[in-house]
């Protein structure tokens, strides 16, 4: 297609349903037999065990942050339909992992099929799914059409579902990608606090 397909990173304001902190964290773990405080030489050392590039991106304006993303060569990740993960660390430590599910040669409706498919095991492990986003839009003969579920099973653990698909309106062409992310906000505003610089003493 002429024009890349976008990402969607939604920011949602959703209401928790509330349960007890016993064992919270666990009611959403990453995948890839990642957990919440990894390192990134953990992720690193997965992706090196299996021949996956790795691309590791420390913004400058963020210096706290490292993103480390993996890759197969070609196809797909081990043991499972998707292209790639990516992980987030503050202060060296994973908050959030998203996978990404891209077919370049894909048809659309076969992705949009497994996008659903993923959703409804998602609903089946986590329960229903809340629909917080139905969009389409045209610009410049390209016509976005996207859609996006959460869950937060506790408070400050998130789960986003978001698919999106970009159809060529002149050449009749379309393409689809999906990504699904796992985010602690509990975690990573622990991690804030913990390395917020002390304030300095008012005496001195």
């Amino acid at each position: 297609m002429g024009r890349p397909l976008p990402r969607l990173f939604a920011c949602l304001a959703a209401s928790a349903i509330l349960c007890g902190p016993a064992g919270a964290q666990a009611l959403l773990e990453p995948p890839f037999g990642l957990k919440w405080g990894d390192s990134p030489e953990k992720l690193i050392s997965w992706a090196s065990r299996h021949s996956l590039n790795v691309n590791i991106s420390l913004p400058g304006k963020q210096p706290a942050l490292h993103v480390v993303g993996v890759s197969p060569e070609a196809g797909f990740l081990p043991g499972s339909p998707a292209s790639s993960v990516e992980g987030r660390f503050l202060h060296g430590r994973l908050y959030e992992v998203t996978v990404h599910y891209r077919q370049p040669d894909a048809d659309a409706n076969r992705v949009e099929n497994d996008f659903s498919k993923l959703r409804k095991e998602l609903v089946a492990e986590y329960g229903e799914l809340t629909a917080n986003l139905r969009d389409r839009s045209v610009k410049d003969q390209f016509a976005t059409r996207t859609l996006s579920y959460h869950r937060e099973p506790v408070k400050g653990l998130l789960l986003l579902l978001a698919y999106t698909e970009v159809e060529d309106l002149l050449r009749k062409k379309r393409g689809a990608e999906f990504s699904l992310i796992y985010r602690n906000d509990n975690f990573r505003l622990e991690l804030e606090k913990k390395q917020a610089p002390a304030h300095a003493d008012p005496g001195r």
